[in-house]
């Protein structure tokens, strides 16, 4: 099943007019918990073994349940999909009012346009409609529940770091090729990288280590720019940071890591061009998992939905059991590949660079 809690805005802004906010969204999710252990007996379920799921940002809201004492007891396992606790889920406490600075700021803009009042903070903010404190917040923020609260003590990597966090069984997992769809989706805007970019773009991004990237990274290894800029993200931003959640994880309790490398993945619908394959791309493995329609995507080939079928079979596997065929990550850092072919080990930190971007720093 899957729950409504409140988002945006809605569910995270933390102004300190509002006494109780931050973290209304998470406090939404314990709820729908809870529920679930009282009344999935009434359904057929099974009360006493819970699973809590999360992909992108319900992943980074599982990276908050495992973090949160006020979750203790409401699961028994937890799947992680493209969500690195080790460096997400949670936003200290000036970071969360700066944004709700930020937030009333437009919001007293958009006010005076209207010729009303937005002085005062609390009434301001709760006597506006949705639609205009959406339009205040805007749609680049990433709202996470702040950390040093009652609800979530620790951010979840020094949760994880210490050991104190809500023990289960964990299976984790990240896509192959995260960034190549918000590049390629950058592309349908403005159009195709140039190789002139790439090198400014990364100094951008890197500063005084952008010699070094650039060297790791050089553009003459890819077909193009946009293709070089994904590779780069993806090891730096997603890869990485998800090896170190499973090593973090695996200290305490039992990980299963997992990377879908499915490189025939389905097209964005209505076949649009691009200049690289979109392959094992952010939210492409979700096609593959649920049985309601993706209109973002091309439905999926017979050949995709074996592998489909072979991935929700393992799903719910672990969440009977807390296992999967394949060795747990303790076992010398395993990771398993998910493809359409034979599933097999990955020589995950080497394909990625890892001890490149950790000695980086």
């Amino acid at each position: 099943m899957s729950v409504n809690y409140r988002l945006g805005v809605m569910g995270f802004l933390s102004d300190p007019a509002l006494k109780t906010s931050g973290g209304l969204g998470l406090e939404d999710q314990q709820a729908a918990l809870r529920w679930v252990r009282a009344n999935a007996g009434a359904f057929g379920g099974d009360p006493g073994n819970v699973t809590v799921m999360g992909e992108s940002g319900g992943g980074y809201s599982v990276c908050g349940h495992l973090a949160s004492p006020k979750s203790a007891g409401l699961f028994d396992r937890a799947i992680l999909q493209s969500a690195p606790c080790a460096t997400g889920g949670s936003r200290t406490r000036e970071e969360a009012e700066a944004e709700a600075k930020a937030t009333l700021s437009k919001l007293r803009e958009l006010k005076s346009e209207q010729g009303k009042d937005c002085e005062d903070a609390e009434s301001c903010l709760r006597g506006t409609d949705a639609a205009t404190l959406m339009k205040a917040y805007g749609t680049w923020n990433e709202p996470r529940p702040i950390a040093g609260t009652e609800l979530m003590p620790l951010a979840p990597a020094e949760a994880l770091r210490t050991g104190r966090f809500n023990r289960v069984p964990v299976l984790i997992g990240v896509n192959h090729d995260e960034e190549r769809g918000r590049i390629l989706g950058q592309e349908l805007t403005v159009g195709p990288m140039p190789p002139e970019a790439y090198e400014p773009e990364i100094r951008t991004e890197f500063g005084a280590q952008a010699d070094a990237v650039l060297t790791r990274y050089p553009l003459s290894r890819f077909g193009s720019a946009g293709e070089a800029l994904a590779t780069v993200r993806t090891d730096h931003t997603w890869s990485v940071p998800t090896l170190d959640t499973a090593r973090l994880l695996s200290r305490w309790t039992p990980t299963r890591m997992f990377e879908f490398s499915e490189r025939e993945t389905p097209s964005w619908a209505g076949d649009p061009k691009l200049s690289f394959e979109l392959r094992a791309s952010h939210m492409s493995e979700l096609s593959y998992l649920f049985d309601f329609k993706l209109p973002l995507f091309e439905k999926l080939t017979k050949k995709q939905k074996r592998l489909g079928k072979r991935m929700t079979d393992t799903w719910v596997d672990f969440a009977e059991s807390g296992k999967t065929d394949w060795p747990s990550f303790r076992s010398g850092g395993y990771v398993q590949s998910l493809t359409s072919g034979p599933w097999k080990r990955t020589e995950f930190a080497k394909d990625h660079d890892y001890a490149f971007w950790k000695n980086l720093g």
